[in-house]
């Protein structure tokens, strides 16, 4: 059973992805031929920040989903003795692709129709069709809090936090290219990227201890864990990616494709990462607000 729901979740997550693009791709060609202002409004700072924050936001779930799709075909047909290890891999991602994608594709295909304006609003644009089209996906194959739960309470505390420490490992050797790197823009990703992960090594210690003496405490903070976990992993990927462009870039391939990964990485590095501070607090913050408000006070 758990073989079939890590596909389709997988695949709930790729539509969020998908329904992301679609979206994307409809708003820029409408910032370039609307004009407000004398200009297009693509010109306009606030527009340019809803794009960028979309193609950032995109490229990252891409890279995260494709990567963890990766573990999955290792964990079937992969060397046998590092088959389990993959399966518990996949295991523990699934949840945070389908739960963070879809997530974040409401917020991409929102943002969408905001760039259109009020004629977001008007059917003939289709920009609304996207919204429509991936709200159901935090629902079906496991809503979301059901998705932060099973990374909580099954995934993560079946093994004490051994997997999470395994990939913890892994962005620690990114981190460690980045910081020595002689190029500031990946330095800077770098010390985003370790701070990021710094509040998550806490976040994820704090929650398995919460687990153990308070079960319902810690439940309360799986689904900030699921949206902090895909904020981090997803930075990771965009690094590795940034890593890959500047080398490619100093040796004369494809520079300015390279450029602009590495300027898509940094953007989210500088804006959209730190949200994972946030979900890290809101974790560290203590449970009495939720525990104790009465359910006939609702």
């Amino acid at each position: 059973m758990f073989t079939m729901m890590n596909e389709a979740r997988l695949k709930v997550g790729l539509q969020g992805l998908g329904a992301s693009e679609g979206a994307y791709q409809k708003a820029v060609a409408y910032a370039r031929e609307r004009v407000q202002g004398g200009v297009p409004i693509i010109e306009h700072a606030d527009v340019k920040r809803m794009l960028l924050t979309m193609r950032a936001l995109n490229e990252a779930m891409r890279a995260l989903a494709y990567s963890e799709a990766v573990a999955m075909d290792l964990a079937h047909a992969g060397a046998e003795a590092t088959r389990e290890i993959s399966q518990r891999r996949i295991d523990l991602m699934i949840p945070v692709i389908k739960g963070w994608l879809t997530e974040i594709g409401i917020e991409v295909t929102s943002l969408g129709i905001q760039v259109h304006g009020g004629m977001g609003y008007v059917e003939e644009t289709g920009a609304a069709q996207y919204l429509r089209d991936v709200r159901i996906t935090p629902i079906y194959e496991g809503t979301n809090g059901i998705q932060a739960a099973d990374l909580l309470n099954r995934k993560l505390g079946r093994d004490g936090g051994a997997t999470m420490e395994a990939m913890h490992a892994e962005i620690r050797e990114v981190v460690t290219a980045l910081q020595s790197h002689a190029n500031p823009k990946l330095t800077s990703i770098g010390g985003h990227l370790s701070a990021a992960l710094a509040d998550h090594v806490q976040t994820t210690q704090h929650l398995l201890a919460t687990l153990a003496d308070d079960r319902f405490a810690a439940m309360g903070g799986s689904f900030d864990y699921m949206m902090q976990t895909g904020y981090l992993f997803g930075g990771w990927q965009l690094a590795r990616g940034a890593l890959v462009a500047s080398e490619l870039a100093s040796q004369g391939d494809r520079v300015q494709f390279c450029e602009r990964k590495i300027n898509t990485a940094l953007f989210y590095a500088d804006r959209l990462l730190p949200r994972a501070s946030a979900h890290a607090g809101a974790i560290a913050a203590s449970g009495e607000s939720l525990a104790a408000f009465s359910l006939d006070w609702f």
